[in-house]
């Protein structure tokens, strides 16, 4: 009850900063819980800026995201998934910020592909409905977080803030595939996101630290559904693909990973780049359910590539994210 009390604090902003550090600063000491996450985010969400969608929508709409801080500079892994799953008819509320541990954030590569990320919140629901996918820039929906990213700042380690963005969907979304830096944090979000009623979602991490679906090693994850949490561990090499090193999914700045992704979606990139996005967007497509196995998953995955369609998708998104202008 203490926490809770203490997050509505925070975010109402009746905290002096040495109050609002010491406490966030106690969190970490004492190894925030899967109860302490899941409270941050319903009182962070009570605070955002809501995207109003159809419930139906929001039952079939799906997040991919990762929470970024593992420094691996790979390429905009989950932002290239979103874009392949809503060629595909699916329904992607895509939460996200710029950079700020990596080279290139979510919200840095979509403009460079040239994806208009200033919209009302009733021209970002136009955006899902119509093309099946839209960005909700993290500051524009948690004004709340304005006062609260200094006193974070001024904490030299992580905070509970590094876990809490993709659990603070401003759609409400029901299904997840999140990534997380570090494999010690699988079952704190899945028992957070239990705890918030998430329909359906998987929270993966690479043995090696990645918060993506690794295709140079193995990733553990958890599973979600149904109010249960179940674990495994995902083999790139089982499942069909060729492992990688690591370094073949580097990106850079947001213009070259913005390339890379236009690359993979014409086909003019084949490789280890395509690969990871294929495994990432065959495990999306079955938590959001276009498909029953994960076989079926990958085969439309690559079909929806080798046919062009994610890239014809990508030109109808940013057209009809510029018509607002």
């Amino acid at each position: 009850m203490l926490t809770q009390v203490n997050f509505e604090k925070l975010f109402a902003n009746e905290m002096r900063d040495d109050e609002a550090r010491e406490f966030l600063v106690a969190l970490y000491e004492n190894g925030e819980s899967s109860s302490d996450l899941a409270i941050a985010a319903r009182v962070m969400r009570g605070y955002a800026k809501e995207l109003v969608i159809p419930d139906e929508l929001r039952e079939k709409a799906i997040d991919i995201v990762g929470t970024g801080g593992d420094k691996s500079g790979t390429f905009n892994i989950s932002s290239a998934t979103s874009l392949l799953l809503a060629s595909m008819g699916c329904y992607v509320a895509k939460h996200g910020n710029r950079s700020i541990t990596s080279n290139s954030g979510s919200a840095d590569v979509l403009e460079k592909l040239g994806i208009n990320l200033n919209l009302t919140t009733r021209q970002q629901a136009s955006m899902l409905e119509h093309v099946g996918f839209c960005f909700m820039f993290a500051p524009n929906h948690h004004p709340a977080m304005k006062h609260i990213m200094p006193i974070r700042h001024s904490i030299p380690h992580r905070t509970i803030f590094n876990l809490l963005g993709p659990l603070t969907n401003p759609a409400h979304v029901k299904k997840y595939l999140i990534g997380v830096s570090e494999p010690k944090f699988i079952d704190m979000v899945a028992n957070a996101l239990v705890d918030l009623g998430i329909k359906k979602a998987m929270v993966v991490s690479s043995i090696d630290n990645v918060d993506e679906i690794s295709i140079s090693t193995k990733t553990k994850f958890a599973f979600v559904e149904d109010n249960f949490v179940s674990h495994g561990e995902i083999d790139p090499i089982e499942l069909g693909f060729k492992q990688y090193e690591a370094s073949e999914v580097l990106g850079g700045d947001s213009n070259t990973n913005a390339q890379i992704i236009k690359d993979v979606f014409s086909g003019k990139e084949k490789g280890a780049k395509r690969d990871i996005i294929v495994i990432n967007a065959a495990f999306a497509l079955f938590i959001e359910g276009s498909a029953v196995d994960l076989k079926e998953a990958i085969f439309k995955i690559n079909a929806a590539l080798d046919s062009n369609k994610a890239m014809d998708h990508l030109a109808k998104i940013i057209e009809f994210s510029n018509s607002f202008k």
